[in-house]
């Protein structure tokens, strides 16, 4: 493709700094000292006190359901949006939640705020507030609300590294925040997720569930010895206090992070340049402008029609191949997640619930392009052009 959804993720000084970890004598490539480097150093930039690195956002995701589970056993609700990557709603299925659905806002992609506070009950265990691609989907009202009713928030910001809600990073917000460092998305560790909180307790358990449900992970501290006096008869070395998972990185994934961290912020500044540049030349009688950009820090051009008119969409998709312009069709995770065949009879029964009518708009009739930091604006201006007259 001509204009690819990335282009140049992994430079030669990412590569020189993996080539130097082997080079070195007997070097420890497994989970280790750059991986615990990278989560202080990514701590740092976020805002949090903790962060636990694992092999994918997917991961993450997993890691935070199965948090949630460990202070709620006998399980509950959760709310969700229909518009998200599969992991999300997946990890919800797999912890035993029963996920809640509300529609989404076509100015930030994420959960409408009043929908989501009609959908608390008491059985409402948390929030799981994805942001799409880029966008801010918080408001200050949200968090209120959600303090007030004692309801955790989970962040997903595997798709919006670096955006703010009131000049505070999002996934600073939450009892816990999910990253993505999938080759597509800000920065890359090829495949790699970070999990984020200011919860001591709630970042033992991650790293314990991130290995195994080792004690040991955890290190000497007073719940590590909490456990040993508890099991006085095992190998220290070995109790396990959870059946979990084995979702670590690696050292080379870690040196990968470092390096890319030192210019994400420079590269979303030239991301937002890019999409500023993109919304004042696409046509607005075609296709929605009126993002909530403030705060925004998006690696992607959301293409929305402002009609469901079939006929553009086929005739976009026909010049957007024509002159190898990559996209995906539906935004996030391919739009309407309780389209896809894994929903069909988990919640709503053998057909897709037609209640959220603006999740479906951005399925049938949404599409992302890539925002990449060395897309010049010369290709911005070729791309609006070929989409204004299709």
């Amino acid at each position: 493709m001509k204009y690819p959804l990335i282009r140049n993720n992994f430079i030669r000084d990412d590569l020189d700094a993996v080539i130097e970890l082997l080079r070195t004598d007997d070097p420890r490539l497994t989970n280790g000292p750059k991986v615990q480097e990278f989560e202080e150093a990514w701590s740092r930039w976020l805002g949090v006190e903790y962060s636990v690195f694992v092999n994918s956002g997917s991961s993450a995701n997993l890691l935070s359901m199965a948090t949630l589970k460990l202070k709620h056993p006998e399980g509950g609700q959760v709310i969700v949006p229909p518009l998200t990557w599969v992991s999300d709603i997946a990890s919800v299925l797999q912890n035993g939640f029963e996920p809640v659905f509300v529609d989404i806002d076509l100015k930030t992609l994420g959960m409408e705020t009043e929908a989501i506070l009609k959908a608390i009950t008491p059985a409402t265990r948390a929030v799981f507030l994805s942001h799409i691609q880029g966008f801010n989907a918080l408001s200050d009202k949200l968090l209120n609300e959600l303090e007030r009713h004692d309801i955790l928030l989970v962040e997903d910001v595997c798709e919006s590294h670096g955006a703010t809600h009131n000049g505070q990073k999002v996934g600073s917000f939450g009892w816990t925040s999910n990253f993505s460092f999938y080759y597509a998305h800000h920065m890359s560790t090829i495949e790699g997720g970070m999990i984020c909180t200011n919860d001591e307790q709630t970042y033992l358990n991650l790293r314990m569930l991130r290995s195994h449900g080792m004690v040991r992970e955890i290190g000497d501290c007073e719940e590590q010895r909490k456990w040993l006096s508890q099991y006085p008869e095992l190998n220290p070395q070995f109790i396990f206090a959870f059946p979990a998972y084995n979702v670590r990185n690696t050292e080379i994934g870690a040196v990968l992070g470092l390096s890319q961290l030192q210019r994400l912020d420079a590269n979303n500044e030239l991301r937002t340049r890019n999409l500023l540049h993109f919304l004042g030349r696409i046509d607005p009688k075609k296709f929605r402008t009126d993002f909530k950009i403030e705060g925004s820090s998006n690696y992607a051009f959301n293409l929305i029609q402002m009609e469901a008119d079939d006929e553009l969409a086929k005739r976009l998709m026909k010049a957007m191949d024509r002159n190898e312009i990559e996209y995906r069709r539906g935004s996030a995770g391919g739009g309407n997640q309780l389209r896809q065949p894994y929903m069909r009879g988990f919640v709503y029964g053998s057909e897709p619930s037609e209640d959220f009518p603006v999740t479906d708009h951005i399925h049938y009739y949404g599409y992302y392009i890539g925002n990449f930091p060395d897309l010049e604006l010369t290709d911005i201006d070729f791309i609006c052009n070929v989409l204004n007259n299709a």
